[in-house]
């Protein structure tokens, strides 16, 4: 008996993990990465095979929403699991403003880190923040042991001294240099995973990429080849440094035989701004900024190894709330009422053991603009302003409209008269 009990624990070792352990947490965000550009969502031009690797070992939800048009109040809906209505944060902040604390994800809001960091993980974030510049609203202030990033909301790829009120930093000591943003982050995840290989972390790797400023290194640009469009040219070599970026994480987590013992969410904070960076939303109607399927409706991808089934299309409406109580759940931590997370733990869903919605009814606001998703159906107020540039002030002309999403994913026959 002595030698069987030292087999299984030497073979659960071998597989990475030991059997009941909790799992680590993996959230990759790519920045105004739109519906239509990745391989697996059926981008011809580009090539991304890493992050079409997550697709093909687990599931593709092609109804995955965020709860913003834009990207500091999809960030902060992550971070807490609550509509981010609910804690003022419906608009992007201006620097000035989030500078003087306005807007600034709330202190009484625990967050995604601080959770999992309660349950004995230990937690690394490696990108964009943009939820507070003030001491006590940084990442480190908010459950993260470690940071590199930058705290606003643009940053240059290969410039760390690009606007002195806003440097890459690690923890809050500025960086003397950096080869390429994306690949930095990529590269400190790595690291970091490096460093906590025998413990349970969570890691939340919020590229910049593909937001703007349009930059890459001449490596990327070169390889990209047949693109005559200057500004198309650069966007697809931005885009394939974050499918290698991401591509580097997946093989070290396979280094270390963790893929089994990792939970990995990708997906974008919102849908392209195609007008300034290319980004496509096709077949969707709409951009970043719009309540339009194109502005809410991103790339979402989900794997975890021998746990969710390889290679689903999933259609059932999701939206980014749920990673926060879906971890918690992975990781064996009771979700208490007085929280009022408004995500669901999507595992029995993704497990197989539900087959049922996880969701009656999701919801949009930005100011006049709106939107109710119930089943098929979408009720939507939206700009119809064609530019993508942010205007919080953005208005919709006429009535709410109706659609029916099954029938009309591109949001073209109002209902609304009809039905």
């Amino acid at each position: 008996m002595k030698h069987l009990v030292t087999l299984f624990v030497f073979l659960a070792l071998l597989c990475g993990h030991s059997f009941g352990t909790q799992p680590n947490v993996l959230i990759i965000l790519a920045d105004d990465l739109g519906y239509g550009e990745l391989g697996c969502q059926g981008n011809t031009q580009i090539s991304t095979p890493h992050i079409d690797s997550l697709a093909a070992n687990g599931i593709r939800f092609t109804s995955g929403y965020v709860s913003g048009p834009v990207c500091s109040p999809t960030r902060s809906g992550l971070m807490a699991g609550r509509y981010q209505q609910r804690f003022g944060r419906e608009y992007n902040p201006g620097v000035e403003m989030t500078r003087q604390g306005l807007q600034a994800l709330w202190p009484k809001e625990t967050t995604f880190a601080q959770h999992l960091k309660s349950a004995g993980y230990a937690t690394g974030m490696f990108g964009k923040w943009h939820l507070g510049f003030e001491p006590e609203q940084h990442p480190t202030q908010r459950g993260f042991d470690e940071f590199v990033g930058f705290l606003g909301a643009a940053h240059t790829y290969l410039d760390v001294r690009e606007g002195k009120r806003d440097p890459i930093t690690r923890g809050t000591t500025p960086l003397p240099s950096v080869e390429h943003t994306t690949e930095t982050f990529g590269n400190e995840a790595c690291a970091f995973i490096e460093r906590h290989k025998a413990e349970p972390w969570f890691v939340y790797l919020p590229f910049n990429a593909v937001h703007t400023p349009m930059e890459s290194t001449k490596a990327y640009l070169d390889r990209m080849t047949g693109i005559t469009d200057e500004k198309r040219h650069t966007f697809t070599a931005m885009l394939t440094a974050l499918d290698d970026a991401v591509g580097k994480v997946l093989a070290k987590l396979r280094e270390h035989r963790l893929e089994e013992n990792t939970v990995i969410f990708f997906l974008s904070d919102n849908g392209g701004p195609t007008s300034t960076t290319s980004s496509m939303n096709k077949p969707l109607r709409g951009y970043k900024m719009q309540t339009w399927e194109g502005g809410i409706r991103v790339p979402f991808l989900a794997q975890w190894k021998g746990r969710f089934p390889a290679g689903k299309v999933d259609d059932r409406p999701i939206i980014q709330l749920d990673l926060l109580p879906t971890a918690l759940a992975a990781a064996g931590v009771e979700v208490k009422p007085e929280w009022q997370l408004d995500g669901v733990n999507l595992l029995p869903f993704l497990t197989g053991e539900n087959t049922a919605a996880p969701h009656d009814s999701l919801y949009w606001r930005m100011g006049e603009q709106m939107a109710v998703r119930v089943g098929d159906w979408k009720l939507v107020k939206a700009s119809d302003d064609p530019g993508d540039d942010e205007k919080p002030g953005k208005k919709p002309k006429g009535g709410a409209k109706l659609f029916n999403l099954a029938r009309d994913i591109s949001e073209q026959h109002d209902l609304a008269a009809a039905e």
